[in-house]
């Protein structure tokens, strides 16, 4: 099974070059900034970007469209699976998709390359980023992780989450080695470990053989909102309403899907056979624990912090992610368009 590469952050910085002079490619005309939206009669086309090819972590998206919550809001919706040639944020912001789905460090990074990237609601509270480690190799804490001799350590250097881990843990001891998008050297050795999502590569590892432990990066502070739903702010402005009614539309998608994922899993399998209806079933119950409450309020359940933003600005700060005062938190989100509670 073919997991996950992240990209590498210059990787997202040079997507901006690539696409700087992308426009739109020809098909069903939507309602983008500047256009004349269809008559009221006709459902309003509109495209969402994912950040990788379908999985767990897009689950609600994908039960809008298939509940028909979307259609009740009059729209006529385009999902577009991701990967490492199609960065979702770019995408929004170079005006090629009026929203897309990406998580809010990478969000901080594209807003500080000057990007037109807003947040308007995030499904996944807290984090699933994780560092895996075998079960027998007796590391329960991010302490026992820094003071293994000799422990490979594979991960993305240039993503802000490992910058974070660097800037807050002396791993002087370990070897860091680069992050290979799959759990095959992980199985094989025992003083081996790697960056992981909680709701993914455990089971990978599960599958073959091999128990693992998780040590959620979240415990160490660095706690990023995930899956959020994005778009420009010039969508903020021209079209509100149109903003409300996807909002409104995903956030009953995803309690959907966090209470009944079985019909949206065989859908996303048929979008993505790598993820088979086992790591999709045991990525969705790996998920509700880091959402909040889908029974509560819609505005509760998709509503973002104003303090985390701040936080976790400040983080990537400090890492050396950012540089200081390059973006300003209350400029990358916006709870606005969530439903009143």
């Amino acid at each position: 099974m073919t997991l996950r590469v992240r990209l590498h952050s210059m990787v997202l910085i040079a997507g901006w070059l690539l696409l700087a002079g992308c426009s739109r490619d020809a098909g069903t005309p939507v309602a983008g900034p500047g256009k004349a939206s269809p008559s009221a009669a006709e459902p309003v086309a509109v495209e969402i970007a994912l950040n990788w090819y379908p999985e767990a972590e897009h689950g609600g998206f994908y039960a809008a469209l298939l509940n028909g919550e979307y259609e009740k809001e009059g729209l006529k919706v385009t999902i577009r699976p991701g990967g490492p040639q199609a960065p979702a944020l770019q995408q929004v912001a170079t005006g090629q998709v009026q929203f897309c789905v990406d998580n809010a460090d990478k969000l901080l990074l594209a807003r500080a390359q000057q990007a037109d990237v807003v947040a308007v609601m995030v499904p996944i509270h807290d984090s699933p980023r994780c560092i895996l480690v075998h079960e027998s190799s007796g590391i329960q804490t991010f302490d026992d992780l820094a003071k293994r001799e000799g422990l490979k350590l594979a991960i993305n250097t240039g993503q802000p989450f490992a910058q974070y881990l660097q800037s807050k843990l002396d791993l002087s001891k370990a070897q860091i080695v680069p992050y290979p998008g799959n759990v095959v050297q992980f199985v094989l050795d025992e003083n081996y470990a790697q960056q992981a999502y909680s709701f993914s590569e455990p089971f990978a590892a599960s599958e073959k053989g091999v128990k693992s432990r998780t040590l959620m990066v979240s415990e160490l502070g660095f706690n990023t909102y995930t899956s959020a739903l994005m778009t420009s702010r010039k969508m903020l402005e021209t079209q509100p309403e149109l903003v409300r009614k996807v909002v409104r539309a995903s956030l009953r998608g995803w309690q959907q899907y966090l209470q009944d994922p079985g019909a949206t899993n065989a859908h996303i399998h048929e979008q993505n056979l790598e993820m088979g209806l086992g790591i999709l079933e045991f990525g969705v119950n790996g998920l509700k624990p880091l959402c909040r409450d889908p029974q509560g309020s819609a505005a509760e359940f998709g509503r973002m912090d104003p303090q985390r933003w701040t936080e976790l600005v400040q983080q990537m700060e400090t890492a050396g992610s950012l540089k200081a005062g390059a973006v300003a938190p209350a400029d990358a989100y916006t709870n606005e368009f969530l439903p009143a509670e």
